[in-house]
């Protein structure tokens, strides 16, 4: 920076020396001041008139005789502007200063506007770039010759080529505006600013810098003032502080830069301040992180001298002594001691209360059992305790019992004495195929198959209820539950069901069972009476919508289920449809005539007392001998099977209640 302000300054020397008609300087007369990257930015503006453009030629002439011209030396590049710029050679154009010489008196004036500020941003966008001949770490130096007000606004963009490190120079001659000149020029203005009043009068600003531009170190032969650093320029000097201070606005004291106080600080806790640093502490009771920023607690407990029973706990300036949950500490404020809630009678255990530190859990005496509460105990052998009423035999339960029967005979409604299956309360619904594959005189068959059944059961209000439902692509509930008291009353209402046709919807029926057959709305006893529900569900073909969400569910509800195919219907569904043991729920015949043997199993099953035997199976439609004999077989077969796979309803009904 000193060598390029160095030979800026002197610049302006030779112009003055050279200006007063001085002998062109030799090699002697030559200041070595250093490579430099200089360039010339010349007012051309019709205002200038060309007798003065001559002499501004010869200013530029004089000035390169007084260089070091080389391509290591002094590079020279010339710019003209008017309205437009123009740039009539680049520092990478001419090595020599013959050349050069040729060169500026080859310019043509454009004799137009003044836009200096184009000029300028030409100049730091175009002229000082590697493409033009512009150095790395080489001064770049413009001098600006100017004679007007400049047309556009010239301030901001001096300033950005000002901050690249370009060092201006600006020469004012007659009419240039001296406002302009100092918005162009670098500091200090009395060292790079130069206003005129002709051109020829150039050469008085020469002589009076030619020693101290060249030579003299102002630093060192003034009383420059500054406080911390002086560092020389070309016929100047400026100011400079010590890292960590930074430069008043005097230009020549220094102030400590207090990085803490104006928050420029990472410090958790406290921020010390030095010149242009700093470094962070803590608290009282803190120490500083290895970060060196943040701060943590001092932890006393780990000193390993706390002498606490259970736990120590850190806290600002010291520790103290915790216990364990169920403990408590004592006056001494180490020791701890568990706390006996059942001795303090802080407990609602109802017989024992089994103490454990700050806990506690409940015990029953002998014959008592702990309730879910974990609290209340219960009576575990009540059936030897309270007046049971049971008939045959009493079960104790937790706070409960109930009564049971001996094998063959059911527990009646009152709960507690026993009868045949006569008197065993059921509530049944049964589910009946009408689609159009049973055919009417077939369904009408399937009628006297359901009174069969009805002829079976012990019909009342307060006994056995049942319902019907006839499905095929939909559901009818052709009566519930609750509609009819008396066999005589169901059985008369089913031979007036009639038949529906149409497909098999086996799923949804089961569905409509699930969800309104066996509803107390329609007739079906609560739940908590132990009634046992049974289904019963009749079909001669595959179903058409899926059944096994509804069947898994119908007796996840406790619902009993029996399934009764003939012909054509699926075993796979049947035996999906039934209960466990399958076998023993799961019925099929091949054709309808030979339902009424399954309505006699089925009283079998319900009421073994009333058994009237097996039914021999005959196929009235036998014409042949053939045919006779083969019907004959194959009912006896059907006979001595279902004899071994068919289940007692009664059988089942027992194991419910």
């Amino acid at each position: 920076m000193r060598q390029l302000r160095a030979l800026c300054g002197f610049i302006l020397l030779t112009l003055a020396v050279l200006a007063a008609a001085r002998p062109k300087a030799g090699p002697e007369q030559k200041c070595k001041s250093g490579p430099v990257d200089l360039v010339f930015l010349i007012d051309s503006s019709r205002s200038v008139r060309p007798h003065e453009f001559e002499t501004m030629r010869k200013f530029m002439i004089d000035i390169l005789n007084t260089l070091d011209i080389g391509p290591n030396a002094t590079r020279v590049g010339v710019v003209q502007y008017s309205s437009q710029v123009r740039s009539e050679f680049s520092l990478k154009t001419h090595s020599r200063l013959e050349t050069m010489v040729k060169g500026i008196n080859q310019i043509i004036p454009l004799a137009q506007g003044t836009m200096t500020g184009l000029a300028i941003r030409y100049v730091m966008n175009a002229a000082f770039t590697a493409e033009e001949g512009d150095r790395p770490k080489v001064p770049n130096v413009a001098v600006i010759v100017t004679d007007g007000r400049p047309q556009d606004r010239v301030a901001e963009v001096a300033a950005e080529a000002r901050e690249k490190g370009i060092e201006i120079y600006a020469v004012g001659v007659a009419r240039a505006d001296m406002t302009s000149l100092r918005a162009m020029a670098s500091p200090p203005f009395e060292d790079h600013v130069f206003l005129v009043e002709s051109f020829d009068l150039i050469h008085q600003f020469g002589l009076q810098f030619q020693d101290k531009l060249c030579g003299v170190d102002l630093c060192l032969e003034s009383d420059h003032g500054c406080e911390h650093i002086c560092e020389s320029s070309p016929g100047s000097y400026h100011c400079l502080c010590l890292p960590g201070y930074t430069l008043n606005d005097d230009g020549k004291t220094c102030a400590a830069i207090d990085l803490c106080a104006e928050g420029k600080h990472d410090c958790e806790q406290i921020c010390v301040s030095s010149p242009g640093s700093f470094t962070c502490d803590c608290n009282k009771g803190y120490k500083l992180n290895d970060d060196k920023k943040t701060c943590s607690m001092i932890d006393y407990c780990s000193f390993g001298n706390h002498s606490c029973d259970h736990e120590c706990v850190s806290v600002l300036n010291g520790y103290h002594c915790r216990c364990n949950e169920g403990y408590r500490l004592l006056d001494d404020g180490k020791t701890c001691q568990a706390i006996d809630l059942c001795a303090e009678g802080k407990h609602d255990c109802e017989q024992i209360c089994i103490s454990a530190p700050g806990t506690f859990t409940c015990d029953c005496n002998k014959g008592f059992k702990l309730n879910k509460d974990k609290k209340t105990c219960t009576n575990m052998d009540l059936c030897n305790t309270v007046e049971h009423g049971c008939e045959h035999q009493c079960v104790s339960t937790p706070g409960s019992y109930y009564c049971i029967c001996p094998e063959g005979q059911l527990l009646q409604e009152d709960g507690k004495s026993c009868g045949t299956c006569k008197s065993a309360n059921i509530d049944l619904v049964l589910l009946i195929d009408g689609s159009k594959s049973v055919r009417p005189q077939n369904f009408e068959l399937v009628k006297k198959f359901v009174n069969q059944v009805v002829d079976s059961l012990d019909v009342s209000a307060h006994g056995t209820r049942v319902g019907l439902v006839q499905y095929s692509s939909r559901v009818r509930t052709e009566f519930p539950l609750n509609m009819y008291h008396s066999a005589d009353e169901i059985k008369a209402a089913v031979m007036k069901v009639e038949y529906m046709e149409k497909g098999t919807m086996t799923g949804l029926a089961l569905k409509h069972m699930l969800e309104n057959s066996f509803s107390e709305a329609e007739g079906a006893r609560p739940a908590s009476r132990n009634i046992p529900r049974i289904g019963l569900v009749f079909t001669d073909g595959r179903s058409q919508d899926d059944i096994t969400e509804y069947a898994k569910k119908a007796k996840e509800a406790g619902i009993t289920m029996y399934a009764v195919g003939v012909g054509k219907a699926v075993e796979d569904e049947l035996r999906e449809i039934a209960s466990e043991p399958v076998e023993k729920h799961f019925y099929y015949t091949t054709d309808f005539t030979a339902i009424s043997t399954i309505a006699e199993n089925l009283k079998l099953n319900v009421c073994p007392e009333e058994s009237q035997g097996e039914i021999e199976v005959k196929d009235p439609c036998a014409c042949e001998s053939l045919v006779e004999f083969q019907q004959a077989t194959m009912s006896s077969l059907e006979q001595l099977t279902q004899k071994h796979i068919l289940l007692k309803i009664c059988s089942q009904t027992q194991r419910i209640l």
